[in-house]
């Protein structure tokens, strides 16, 4: 009697994650992929979105982050199963005194915003002591460019908070919000399910979806990088080929997750043009059963950047350690890169390993979640430094003295450190608070540069030696000024 065999095995469903001792919850993998996710089987209707009657009598909603025409490659929206329609609110007010400190105007006709073309600093931001300020109380805007009324610019924020959000929740229609903790974890609930977000971690929450903050390892700061009217992307890989930098399969975004809550009283937060409104709704918000689509919250692990760097000689451009970058409307030019400076090889000989002397157009904000820092700049964890379009920036005398006289091997870097920039090709703005009003500003030090010194004339007898061998007059030692 012959015995059969099973040589064959299939999935039992597409690949999730999740299940750490620090996260208990599970995601799904990828970057702007077309997700299906019901918390109970059988909700998603079947070659429909929007069928007569859905099962349960749940109610079916799509939340649209791009034009309807836009170019189907553009398109990014989502379709949800709800207990209630998030029209069942009741009227919208201005929150008066929620918040005065976000901004989303950063036209020079602003009062409150101002250009500097100094290098600035910020010491890390204290945590709040006095009374209990959530996330969306804790936000502080530094700067930013642009306008969200005209959905083209950006803003940059820290938020400081040290009370989870109870019963509200928080929806910004200015633009979409990438999200850095850098002490503690942030536990955001969203309308397509859950996300537990540690320091090393990024998430970005589109416009015009509700969530909110937990604080499960109790007060916590960061930062936050908001764009208006573009998504945030995966930059293009050119001679790369198919692989490095940030893996799409390393993005996670929420399985569905739903409250059942339908008799308590909940706030709704909206920033809609740089103004907070607030309304009062008789049942939780995050009551999706079930969704479908592209338009939703993810995350990702920073440490699982894939780097790719000179390895014999020169140095390239930071770009190379691009994240995410959010386009402008100039074709071709992004309006902001998210760059991330991990551990990595450096195996560069005959070269200036350190960040060469710069004059860029863009404008540079440079953070750091953890470690220390070694660069010139004075820069910590929960701080910033801020550097303007144009403007010239490097390292000190003695940091270019050492990095030119010592001998090159090949070590390791940025070991134990996280550190990220904010790469704008626009000027940016910042905020009367960032300028006066936070007490962390570190105005630039006048003598910084006093002992950078020139060698270049202790080896005129060298270039004399030179010019003349190849037939040119020498040069003349004489003083600044003289005949």
């Amino acid at each position: 009697m012959l015995k059969t065999l099973n040589n064959s095995l299939s999935a039992q469903g597409s690949s999730t994650t999740g299940g750490a001792p620090e996260d208990r919850y599970r995601y799904q993998q990828g970057f702007g992929n077309r997700f299906a996710c019901e918390a109970i089987p059988g909700i998603l209707p079947q070659a429909r979105n929007a069928p007569q009657r859905v099962k349960y009598d749940l109610f079916s909603e799509q939340l649209n982050g791009s034009a309807f025409v836009a170019p189907r490659t553009c398109i990014q929206n989502v379709w949800m199963y709800l207990v209630f329609p998030s029209v069942a609110h009741g009227s919208l007010k201005k929150a008066q005194g929620l918040n005065d400190r976000i901004q989303s105007c950063f036209s020079p006709m602003n009062n409150a915003m101002e250009y500097t073309p100094e290098d600035l600093s910020w010491a890390y931001f204290p945590l709040p002591e006095s009374q209990f300020i959530d996330f969306v109380q804790g936000i502080s805007t530094i700067g930013g460019n642009g306008d969200a009324t005209t959905k083209e610019g950006l803003a940059v924020h820290i938020y400081s908070a040290n009370a989870s959000m109870e019963q509200s929740a928080f929806c910004n229609n200015d633009g979409d919000m990438l999200i850095l903790p850098q002490k503690g974890r942030l536990n955001v609930q969203t309308e397509m399910g859950r996300l537990m977000v540690r320091p090393g971690e990024l998430v970005v929450i589109q416009a015009g979806i509700r969530f909110r903050v937990g604080l499960p390892d109790g007060p916590s700061r960061g930062y936050i990088q908001e764009v208006f009217g573009a998504h945030w992307e995966l930059p293009e890989l050119g001679p790369f080929g198919s692989n490095g930098m940030a893996y799409p399969r390393d993005f996670e975004s929420p399985v569905a997750s739903f409250d059942l809550d339908t008799s308590s009283g909940w706030e709704i937060i909206y920033k809609a043009a740089g103004q907070l409104y607030t309304c009062t709704q008789n049942h939780t918000p995050f009551d999706v059963v079930a969704w479908h689509g592209n338009y939703a919250p993810y995350k990702y692990d920073i440490s699982k950047f894939v780097n790719t760097a000179c390895v014999e000689k020169e140095q390239a451009d930071p770009t190379i350690y691009c994240v995410l970058t959010a386009r402008s409307r100039v074709p071709g030019i992004s309006i902001c890169d998210f760059l991330a400076f991990t551990q990595r090889w450096m195996t560069t000989s005959d070269t200036f390993r350190p960040p060469y002397y710069h004059r860029n157009m863009s404008t540079e904000v440079m953070g750091i979640i953890y470690g220390q820092w070694g660069g010139s700049a004075p820069l910590e964890p929960g701080g910033l430094t801020y550097e303007g379009s144009f403007m010239p920036h490097g390292e000190s005398y003695e940091v270019w003295k050492s990095a030119t006289t010592r001998q090159l091997k090949t070590e390791r870097v940025m070991e134990g450190v996280l550190a990220f920039m904010m790469h704008m090709s626009v000027p940016l703005l910042l905020s009367k608070w960032a300028r006066e009003d936070s007490g962390c500003l570190r105005e630039a030090d006048p003598e910084r540069w006093r002992d950078m010194r020139s060698h270049f004339e202790e080896h005129l007898e060298e270039i004399n030696a030179d010019l003349v061998a190849s037939g040119h007059l020498p040069l003349q030692n004489q003083p600044v000024g003289g005949e």
